[in-house]
């Protein structure tokens, strides 16, 4: 399958890169690097319409200044562009998320090996960032663990090497839900169960621990459905919104019941924690 590489001049570039990365995913975009203020943008040509482009592109502020080149890769070479891109991720001294073919100068808590394929969760998005340093300070011992929306399944794996019980990892993508099933077998982890789907397949199942790194309209779809789903005392982490979007996340938690623990911002993203 080939892909279509954008190159996207963006005046002022930040927070707007970040925001467009989001809308574009939205679109079925499948990667993204930020490179001397230009945003690379990878979408296969089975899924690229023009039409949904320029519409993403409307819904950046009027005061942006935006231009954009695109050149069409072969399968292979977007492998390649991708993982040369692919810088490490740093957390204090705490976490390091790699790639195979990267080294380590220093020593680190928690080391995760991702193979830097088209699954979003590499550790670079904001929230993505967020989530990894909740995780970090959280008590998951012995925990039943939901990440919902997994990606790579870096979140589900630095949950069971902090010391989850179990953890069952969905995505809706099938790529995304394989990518997850290797990287846990590339970092010994033998707690995480990966599922195809959606928010029915966990519908069975009760967690001490929810995690949702997805956009504002799924979280608030699925709501419902997480509140169920967790245990008494237990807690729901979101992420993967504006944080202009906050308020009207915070109304339909506390309106199920759940109450607001901490909020905080990277970027111009937001990181919601709630205890039930």
């Amino acid at each position: 399958m080939s892909h279509y590489q954008f190159e996207i001049s963006l005046n002022p570039f930040e927070p707007w890169s970040e925001i467009l990365s989001a809308y574009l995913g939205d679109i079925d975009f499948e990667g993204f690097y930020e490179q001397k203020n230009i945003l690379h943008a990878f979408v296969s040509q089975s899924n690229y319409s023009e039409e949904r482009f320029h519409a993403a592109l409307k819904l950046l502020s009027p005061d942006v200044e935006v231009q954009f080149v695109f050149k069409e890769l072969a399968h292979r070479n977007w492998n390649a562009l991708w993982e040369s891109n692919f810088e490490p991720v740093f957390i204090e001294n705490k976490l390091a998320i790699v790639a195979p073919f990267h080294t380590l100068k220093s020593r680190f808590e928690h080391v995760i090996t991702i193979e830097p394929k088209m699954s979003f969760g590499t550790g670079h998005h904001q929230t993505t960032f967020m989530m990894c340093e909740e995780i970090l300070v959280s008590q998951l011992e012995k925990k039943a663990v939901l990440d919902m929306g997994s990606g790579t399944g870096v979140l589900a794996i630095l949950c069971e090497l902090v010391g989850a019980k179990s953890i069952i990892a969905v995505d809706i993508e099938a790529w995304s839900v394989e990518n997850c099933r290797k990287n846990a077998e590339v970092n010994n982890c033998s707690r995480i169960t990966s599922v195809l789907g959606d928010i029915d397949v966990v519908k069975d199942h009760s967690f001490d621990v929810i995690f949702a790194n997805i956009n504002k309209n799924i979280l608030l779809n699925h709501m419902a459905a997480y509140v169920r789903g967790l245990n008494p005392n237990g807690f729901l982490y979101l992420s993967g919104f504006f944080s202009s979007d906050a308020q009207e996340i915070i109304k339909e938690a506390q309106g199920l019941g759940l109450n607001l623990i901490s909020q905080k911002e990277r970027g111009g993203w937001c990181l919601l924690v709630f205890n039930k």
